[in-house]
């Protein structure tokens, strides 16, 4: 079971992250190769591509399960 964080605890968390949230990325890159970058950005591109591939199925599946149900009917 999750345990629930004091609101004042998760406000601050949520300031910190707001703050400074979007600089991770950029210290990261700045830190990596050419090369570094060009992987990360492979794998990034790879995962989103997964993403919408499965989606894509997963709508062609349900349409194709409700056109076979119409049919029975």
């Amino acid at each position: 079971m999750a345990k629930r964080m004091p609101p004042e605890v998760l406000e601050y968390l949520q300031s910190v992250g707001k703050a400074y949230g979007k600089l991770g990325g950029k210290t990261a890159a700045k830190n990596m190769t050419a090369d570094e970058r060009s992987a990360r950005a492979k794998k990034a591109s790879m995962a989103a591509g997964k993403k919408r591939t499965e989606r894509r199925l997963a709508a062609e599946r349900a349409t194709k399960h409700a056109s076979k149900a119409a049919k029975k009917q």
